[in-house]
């Protein structure tokens, strides 16, 4: 099918539609109010983090001249505009929402955010003693003038615009000063009062406090400002002699990059806006003008507040009853058969327990682990460490350049390479982003080779809010195809055949046009072509135009796709046979699964990559098959699950909006994800009383014996 630009949604403005259902749960009500603040944090959060990465590509597009149109035929300055006419009343929304939502239904649980004129006397006199003692010392006033050029400021970072006036002075002259607040100290300084949670913001502190900065002087205005910075790294690996140390030099610059995107309060008058903008040299659609308290990402502060009755109700992840049977034997459960986790419903924990036992048990001879993204406590860095200083081979594949976590990883690989890891940093020009872990075991009839992949990176902390699937197995067929692998990562193999393993970039975009195309044929055949697919975005031309190719022939294809998809669904003629449905929730949708019916005789794939151009051409990844049967129809279950919620579901509709999916008076209300974690309860608990009644027969079939 020829590609034609009305067959696919922009990029950048799909990726604005996801980020508008983030705020629409911090309006639902049905959600408890501090996971409303959460949301809030999280919209926040997002909007940085596709400045300094996807409107940072474009505008370097701009100044570097280059003429490149997106694939729905739009050029980067048309991008870059039409992104700001899309965001302003987006913003405006979000502000109206904490301003007029939020904020009064805080305070009606006792906690305020307050402005220092609304504070009692002694909670003056404390908040400006913490100025004096903690503030004053570590603040550095910038004067802005012929002498002194405007500072450099770090990105992301809070500053104020400060407006003085010299009384001794005849000229009606007001000169203006910078301060940039640290990012090392709290954004909210909590009030010692009796009751509640009293907080007053560091600004509303130091603007309180301003002259005291400026001794002779007198402060008329005091104005917030936040700039956003290009945070993209520009690697030469190919010209690096140490990828490490090229990698922390990129990380320094991030800070200072070029300036992408200038926050304001939207009080400041207009001829201090000017001189701001005229001095960072920032165009009109580089200007967001924000009604309140600035960067609203720090609201997840409060989130950390221990209200329960405000957020939503807690639960504990389970653990599979296979490795409970096997006393917690990793080994002999996988052994046994493979096993399926979903999380955050089923704990992570096994996942790092799986690492821990390989790390102590002295039959094991090898650990092979990839790393993209991990936390700060990692266990399984503890473990792989431990491997290594009991004398075991341990391989740790560490992505450098995972965006964002570049620090992090640099950290990691540095303590691994210390305790006698051997740290391998990929291969030139591709992302590691493949999870597995491969352990080599010494057993009666040799080297056995027990695994774990799965969708999700090795990351206990964001395992608890992320949805996950992973599977354990010692298939030996799997095993091989680790190994061939971790040899093409850490060596110089040229391996291109696996026997199980859909592999990037050497045949994932091929294998799934091909699996398209099987579907295709058997629907033609037996008329019941299905897809189903489950991924966080849907980019990739081809794949798009070969989906569009399986509608017109018939075959039905729903897709659940979290956040960016170009692929235009319900169009007649081209994609009536295409739903898509986004859902966000609780838990952030991360799992990536794919269902090819091929008349009843299915095929199932996990693993780590979303169907995008980066996933198949720039990164390694893997999609592994379920040959399981049982866990097979299990994901099957799951996937036509999840097409049934209807509370926090949205449908993507023919002109690139979402729609919540609409649901009749009678219908029963379906929250898959909460659907998710009561029948885990719920099997969890009825497998407890099991254990417990054999156990129970056991001992007392134990008493009889010893009676007679």
């Amino acid at each position: 099918m020829q590609k034609r630009k009305e067959f696919f949604f922009n990029r950048e403005l799909s990726w604005i539609e996801f980020n508008r259902r983030v705020l629409e749960e911090a309006q639902d009500i049905t959600n408890p109010l501090l996971e409303r603040v959460k949301f809030l944090s999280i919209f926040s959060n997002n909007l940085d983090e596709f400045f300094m990465i996807r409107v940072s590509g474009l505008k370097r597009q701009i100044v570097s001249d280059v003429n490149e149109l997106s694939v729905d035929g739009m050029s980067a300055q048309e991008q870059i505009t039409e992104i700001w006419n899309k965001l302003v009343p987006l913003v405006d929304e979000q502000y109206k929402t904490f301003n007029e939502v939020i904020t009064p239904q805080l305070r009606e649980n006792n906690i305020n955010i307050f402005k220092y004129d609304e504070l009692i006397e002694s909670d003056k006199l404390a908040v400006n003693e913490y100025f004096d003692k903690e503030l004053f010392p570590i603040l550095t006033p910038l004067a802005i003038d012929n002498v002194h050029p405007f500072p450099n400021l770090v990105n992301r970072s809070l500053a104020l615009a400060i407006i003085l006036d010299d009384p001794t002075t005849d000229e009606n002259e007001e000169k203006v000063c910078v301060i940039q607040i640290p990012s090392n100290i709290p954004r909210f300084y909590k009030i010692n009062t009796l009751e509640g949670y009293q907080y007053i913001s560091t600004e509303e502190i130091i603007r309180a406090n301003v002259n005291k900065l400026f001794p002779g002087m007198h402060s008329t205005d005091c104005f917030s400002f936040r700039i956003t910075r290009n945070a993209d790294l520009e690697l030469e690996e190919e010209e690096a002699d140490d990828l490490l140390k090229l990698i922390e030099e990129e990380v320094k610059k991030r800070r200072l990059g070029i300036l992408i995107r200038l926050e304001v309060d939207k009080k400041m008058p207009d001829k201090l806006l000017n001189f701001l903008v005229n001095l960072l040299k920032v165009k009109e659609y580089e200007i967001y003008k924000m009604d309140g308290l600035m960067n609203l990402a720090d609201l997840m502060e409060l989130y950390k507040i221990d209200l329960r009755n405000l957020k939503y109700e807690g639960f504990t992840p389970r653990i599979s009853s296979y490795f409970r049977e096997a006393e917690d034997d990793f080994f002999k459960a996988i052994s046994q058969r493979d096993i399926l986790l979903h999380h955050p419903f089923y704990s992570f924990s096994s996942v790092s327990e799986f690492v821990a036992q390989a790390a102590e048990d002295p039959n094991v001879y090898a650990i092979k682990l990839t790393l993209y993204r991990t936390s700060g406590d990692s266990p399984i860095i503890k473990s792989l460490i431990e491997a290594a200083e009991n004398g075991k081979q341990v391989t740790a594949v560490v992505e450098l350049k995972a965006r964002f976590d570049e620090e992090n990883n640099i950290i990691w690989a540095r303590a691994l390479e210390k305790a006698g890891v051997h740290v391998v940093y990929g291969l030139v020009g591709l992302k590691t982003h493949c999870k597995l872990a491969l352990v080599v075991r010494k057993e009666e009839g040799g080297m056995r080779r027990y695994l774990h992949m799965g969708t999700g990176n090795y990351n206990p902390a964001t395992s608890k809010i992320y949805t996950d699937f992973g599977l354990f197995t010692c298939n030996e067929s799997f095993g091989k195809d680790a190994s061939n692998l971790f040899n093409y990562l850490t060596g110089y193999s040229k391996q291109l055949n696996f026997e199980k393993f859909i592999v990037a970039p050497v045949f994932l975009r091929k294998k799934l046009l091909s699996l398209i195309d099987k579907e295709i044929a058997s629907h033609k055949e037996y008329g019941n072509g299905r897809i189903i697919v489950k991924n966080n975005a849907l980019m990739d031309n081809d794949i798009i135009l070969k989906l569009y190719e399986a509608s017109k022939a018939g075959v039905k294809i729903d897709m659940i796709v979290r956040g960016i998809c170009s692929l235009k669904p319900n169009i007649e003629g081209l994609s009536e046979n295409i739903m898509v449905q986004s859902i966000v929730g609780r838990f952030l949708e991360h799992s990536r699964a794919y269902y090819f019916n091929n008349n009843g005789n299915s095929s199932v794939y996990l693993g780590s990559a979303d169907w995008m151009e980066r996933n198949f051409d720039r990164r390694v990844e893997v999609l592994f098959p379920i040959e399981d049967k049982g866990i097979k129809e299990d994901i099957i279950e799951i996937l036509e699950l999840y097409l049934s919620d209807n509370v926090k579901s949205r449908v993507l509709l023919p002109d690139g909006s979402y729609i919540r999916k609409r649901r009749n008076a009678s219908d029963q209300k379906i929250n898959i994800q909460e659907y998710f974690l009561k029948k885990v309860k719920s099997k969890h608990e009825k497998e407890i009383k099991e254990e417990v009644r054999k156990k129970v027969m056991e001992h007392d079939a134990l008493k009889i014996k010893i009676y007679d």
